[in-house]
């Protein structure tokens, strides 16, 4: 029998229905396979009870022939989606031991279709990180080593438990959130597919904020069919939610392998950088060859304001972020350290709770918000993000259908090489995936390739306005082409 840790999510799913194996078999592989794995640190917290429970109840409706979409599918959880009765800490000591009486919206649709959870999976602590090293359960090694080195290398963030299990097959399927690029950079540094749907696809309700204007969840998966699957049941309105748009989900996997014989792809100049490597610029050729190979129509597009995009990001993103976590006081939940009155409890709390990362982010949106210099910095770079925008929108006024850009600068780089002295160079991980973001559009990051040291490479596609399907189709031929990566196992 095939390694059933292996499976795609497609894959599993055909196999289930057609009984060639049981849910609880499936889980029970990738409980053994977790128990193994624990030296990646991607789960903060496993759950074998809860999943061997999901797992047999899957098993009665499949025998029942009532099976859900995703009827005894594995899959890990990042720890920032609330799960009832079930530890959520969004990897701060802030949250302590707090165990949330709801289920996020995500979540409670992927159970309502018959998924399986195995666990709460690692990452930056709040979403804030690239690098999945602010996590206070330490930082998550990615499955990805270089040709003849033993070096631990970061998977990425902020879902980099996500994107490790994913890749050294822990679990068939993940949920992450992205930011900035909290799902497409782990994707690229682990060699697997993820997509940032548009902002208003999936539902908030339930996942612990960062800045609430971009976050939005999406899934981690082995192939772009796998993503699209799982983004089917991540989808729809949410009365919960009011930025949650109320339109129709398509069946994402439908556009699995649709042609894309004469669409625009547009090739933005501006993300030519000074100095990027030249594997990174040669990996982008390719992709765009691929592309044209199947019928697309490559076209040189320019977003003039990208490069305000990073210092408007981490202003507007901050602010947000600082207004956002002034819920975490020491008061009703979580951590609270006892001072001589409640000034001094909040502030013991929240200087013990928080790790050095997030608590630069909330000195850093706190002051861009605090009176005399709102206008200054906020009100700024709000408009700069609508200058944004609006160079998505004239692109895709003339008729392009995507655009296809590098995922990220590098590869995977070493746990500890980056960022100790200065948070910039770790902010600059974000280049290229920060604008959809700022725009509210779709991007998925599909593995394309290696570099040198036999490290994965993604390439990343930006999609209209709730045009997810394009980037499936698009991120399917790209696919084909590159061919699956694996990691070579170590652990």
């Amino acid at each position: 029998m095939t390694d059933l840790t292996s499976l795609t999510l497609a894959d599993a799913r055909d196999a289930l229905k057609r009984k060639s194996f049981s849910a609880s078999e499936l889980t029970e592989a990738h409980l053994a396979a977790m128990e193994k794995a624990r030296v990646l640190n991607a789960y903060v917290l496993e759950t074998p009870d809860e999943a061997r429970m999901m797992a047999q109840a899957a098993d009665i409706r499949l025998g029942k022939g009532e099976a859900g979409p995703l009827e005894g599918i594995p899959l890990g959880i990042k720890d920032l989606f609330a799960t009832k009765g079930v530890r959520t800490t969004a990897c701060s000591k802030i949250l302590g031991n707090f165990v949330p009486p709801y289920e996020s919206t995500v979540t409670a649709q992927l159970w309502r279709d018959g998924a399986v959870m195995l666990g709460k999976l690692n990452n930056d602590e709040f979403a804030m990180g690239s690098s999945n090293e602010t996590s206070a359960f330490g930082p998550v090694v990615n499955p990805w080593r270089r040709e003849g080195s033993e070096a631990k290398l970061v998977p990425g963030g902020s879902s980099g438990g996500s994107a490790a299990a994913v890749a050294a097959g822990l679990c068939v399927g993940a949920t992450g959130t992205d930011t900035g690029g909290s799902i497409r950079q782990p994707a690229a540094f682990a060699g697997i597919t993820g997509i940032k749907p548009t902002y208003g696809r999936c539902s908030r309700w339930g996942t612990v904020a960062f800045a609430s204007s971009l976050d939005q969840a999406g899934p981690f998966a082995r192939t772009v069919r796998d993503a699209a699957i799982l983004l089917r049941s991540m989808s729809g309105h949410d009365p919960k939610d009011t930025t949650s748009v109320d339109r129709p989900v398509p069946d994402f996997e439908a556009a699995v392998g649709r042609s894309v014989k004469g669409m625009k792809i547009g090739i933005p100049k501006e993300y030519r950088l000074d100095g990027m490597p030249a594997e990174i610029e040669k990996l982008w050729g390719r992709g765009g060859e691929w592309l044209k190979a199947a019928g697309a129509e490559l076209v040189e597009v320019s977003l003039p304001h990208t490069k305000y995009a990073l210092p408007a990001y981490y202003i507007v993103a901050p602010a947000e972020a600082s207004s956002n976590l002034a819920r975490y006081d020491g008061v009703r939940y979580g951590l609270r350290v006892p001072g001589r009155n409640v000034i001094e409890m909040y502030e013991n709390s929240r200087a013990e709770g928080f790790g050095a990362e997030v608590r630069r982010r909330i000195m850093i949106g706190t002051y861009v918000l605090s009176a005399g210099y709102y206008d200054a910095y906020y009100l700024r770079a709000q408009k700069v993000r609508t200058l944004i925008k609006k160079d998505f929108e004239d692109c895709f006024a003339k008729g392009v259908h995507a655009m296809l850009t590098p995922a990220t600068p590098s590869a995977a780089f070493g746990i500890g090489e980056k960022g100790g002295a200065d948070p910039v160079e770790m902010y600059l991980n974000d280049i290229f995936t920060v604008t959809v973001n700022m725009a509210g559009l779709p991007g998925i990051a599909v593995p394309a390739g290696k570099d040198a040291q036999g490290l994965p490479l993604g390439l990343q596609l930006i999609g209209r306005p709730f045009d997810e399907e394009t980037l499936f189709s698009l991120g399917e031929v790209i696919e084909q082409a590159a061919g699956r990566l694996t990691p070579a196992k170590w652990w």
